[in-house]
């Protein structure tokens, strides 16, 4: 009976953080294509839309470095509910903003919000996914990966669903209303999590000291570097290039973008949650060369792309085929790099090690996100595409030392 009832236990839990990472993701998907179609109507240029973001991703560089190292040290459990209180924060911080103020100040507060938005995000999401690591049995490679694809496939087709709920809010309640309906859902969130969680889940047994930020194992600096070049690909064309072509471009209105962008989130969530499945079937399954291998399948997407473009093939059909095409083989490397984070990762500094890989991840985003609006500026959307192939080699190239989880769990130094 014991062991049913730690089983039980372990699947409550997993299903409240799931549940908890689910309503901030959804806020926060809305929350950035609400910003996002917002301040472009507004008259924003590229690069200063771009800039919008940037405390945001700048703010996940340090939460996640840090957050990690607190999580180690006070439980899980605190840093899940200081990142849903502090969504809740963000959301108000925003409903505030005035049209009247000065562009400059307006800039100025949405960049200061945002960045309380990424501090937001990242205490959440390193919470969520150390948490698996702490109610998987060590050793249980399949159940792990099987656990945290799920997590990681059902959150980013909630993001998506918050792309097209962003859209639709904006239409529907205006900017100020759209940001109060998502703080109610994030306040929802914080309630059961406080509730129903256990204290100190993934607490470490020996407080880390300082030491501990960067004092990682190879298998975890190799995957953490493999990890910045792969999200800076994604979001070199993601975040501002591919929403302003189809807007300026393709004419496309603001609901079709938000309604295009969800569904490819979606998509993208849903091969994520079935990658364990469908690798379970070749002989790299659940392992670095699924990395190798899908890494280096990605990079030749975008290059197709560019010579698509170029030699006169209609744009909105190559970016819209493309970019499907993308989000497919991308979530594949996604979900690799999800699972095998933990599996490298120390059971006595899970979240101290995931907090490191996601501080890259953020390093990606925030690279991807300055490139974006700047290359889209200089060169449109074939310079980020570009950019998203060269960085897709050297992610691949530097997945190519990543070692077998299976053989052996990488040890700390």
């Amino acid at each position: 009976m014991t062991a049913v009832a730690a089983a039980s236990g372990s699947v409550r839990a997993y299903a409240i953080v799931t549940a908890s990472y689910w309503a901030f993701t959804l806020t926060d998907g809305a929350l950035r294509m609400l910003v996002l179609l917002h301040f472009h109507a507004l008259g924003y240029t590229p690069l200063s839309l771009a800039s919008l973001f940037l405390l945001y991703e700048v703010a996940g560089v340090f939460t996640n470095l840090f957050g990690g190292w607190i999580a180690a040290r006070l439980g899980l459990d605190r840093t899940l509910r200081v990142g849903l209180a502090l969504q809740v924060g963000a959301l108000a911080m925003l409903s505030a903003l005035s049209p009247a103020w000065p562009r400059a100040l307006q800039v100025a507060y949405v960049v200061a919000a945002q960045g309380l938005s990424g501090v937001a995000k990242d205490f959440t999401k390193l919470s969520a996914k150390s948490a698996i690591k702490t109610l998987v049995p060590e050793g249980a490679h399949g159940t792990l990966f099987r656990w945290v694809a799920l997590l990681t496939g059902s959150k980013n087709a909630l993001k998506g669903a918050g792309f097209f709920a962003g859209g639709a809010l904006l239409a529907a309640l205006g900017f100020r209303g759209a940001l109060w309906a998502m703080a109610g859902a994030v306040v929802a969130a914080a309630a059961v999590a406080t509730i129903g969680l256990p204290r100190g889940m993934g607490r470490a047994k020996a407080k880390p000291g300082l030491r501990a930020l960067l004092a990682k194992s190879r298998a975890i600096n190799v995957l953490s570097a493999a990890r910045l070049f792969l999200f800076c690909a994604r979001d070199v064309w993601f975040v501002v290039g591919l929403p302003v072509f189809l807007y300026d471009h393709a004419g496309w209105s603001f609901v079709q973008v938000a309604g295009y962008m969800a569904a490819w989130v979606i998509g993208y969530g849903v091969v994520q949650a079935v990658t364990p499945r469908a690798l379970r079937r070749r002989a790299d399954a659940n392992d670095a060369r699924a990395a190798q291998v899908w890494g280096f399948v990605l990079a030749a997407v975008p290059v197709a792309m560019v010579v698509a473009l170029r030699t006169g093939a209609d744009p909105t059909a190559t970016v819209v085929a493309g970019l499907a095409a993308f989000g497919v083989v991308f979530a594949i490397n996604s979900a690799v790099h999800s699972y095998l984070v933990l599996a490298y990762s120390d059971a006595d500094a899970t979240a101290a090690d995931v907090g490191f890989y996601y501080m890259a991840n953020a390093g990606g985003r925030l690279l991807g996100t300055v490139l974006s609006g700047a290359l889209y500026q200089a060169g449109g959307l074939t310079a980020c595409l570009i950019a998203a192939a060269a960085c897709v080699v050297v992610s691949s190239a530097l997945a190519l030392w990543l070692p077998d989880p299976r053989a052996a769990t990488a040890a700390s130094p």
